[in-house]
């Protein structure tokens, strides 16, 4: 998936210089009759697909690259950089300007659009785990359960579980999310999760009933939610083993 989207923003970044100098290159017949201003419009019309489909980075790429052939190609003197007229002036800065803004509204509703559709997912997520939990699946199925939903989720290199109740450490993933190294809070947002291995509690009633010991991808960042989703899934866990703390 990854690669997928490295592949896709590529071609974004690369369609955001090439698509522009197409554009302008193909109206270049018709900039005799053709007006400035229509021609422009011609060109935001591009920058507006590049930002929607592509990434912020492509979109200004695409502004930039459409006010730069836009004097190139369709503005006394033609094939030079540069302009003497001042309505051709005005038009290529309001083609930048308008580029630049429709952008950077797309990549904020691009990102509103991601955040509600992780969301969705994570209710699914924690969704599908308490209804193994409420159907009385075997405790090993729901730790195997959730363990396979971690490392996806935090995309950790390995993970497993203890049972019992360990001393507290020291390294580990609080309740709210938050991670605690060497007793001091770990700025996730600027480094991702820490190498080492950290310690995710499964807990229920105010018990301790064991641990998930998990080790991040260095510097691969997780956001808060993903964590605080972590930390749901662990207190399922915690759920399927219940009755056995009842029993003890």
């Amino acid at each position: 998936m990854d690669r997928i989207r490295i592949h896709r923003d590529a071609i974004a970044v690369a369609a955001a210089f090439l698509l522009p100098l197409a554009v302008a290159a193909v109206l270049v017949p018709f900039r005799e009759t053709f007006a400035n201003a229509a021609a422009a419009l011609v060109l935001v019309a591009v920058v507006v697909a590049v930002a929607t489909l592509g990434t912020r980075t492509a979109g200004f790429i695409a502004a930039g690259s459409a006010s730069l052939w836009f004097d190139f190609f369709l503005t006394r003197p033609y094939e030079r950089f540069a302009i003497t007229q001042r309505p051709d002036i005005e038009t290529a800065i309001s083609l930048f300007v308008v580029g630049m803004v429709v952008t950077e509204l797309a990549a904020r509703s691009r990102h509103h659009h991601q955040v509600a559709a992780e969301e969705s997912d994570y209710v699914e997520l924690i969704y599908g785990v308490s209804e193994l939990v409420a159907s009385g699946a075997p405790t090993r199925e729901v730790i195997d359960r959730v363990r396979g939903e971690l490392i996806e989720l935090l995309h950790l290199r390995d993970c497993r579980y203890e049972a019992g109740a360990p001393l507290r450490r020291m390294t580990r993933i609080e309740h709210d999310g938050q991670v605690l190294l060497g007793g001091l809070l770990w700025g996730v947002h600027e480094m991702g999760l820490p190498g080492r291995e950290l310690e995710l509690l499964v807990q229920s009633r105010g018990h301790v009933l064991g641990r998930f010991l998990i080790k991040p991808t260095p510097a691969w960042p997780v956001s808060l939610r993903r964590r605080v989703v972590a930390v749901a899934l662990a207190d399922q866990a915690g759920a399927a083993l219940t009755p056995r703390l009842r029993s003890a």
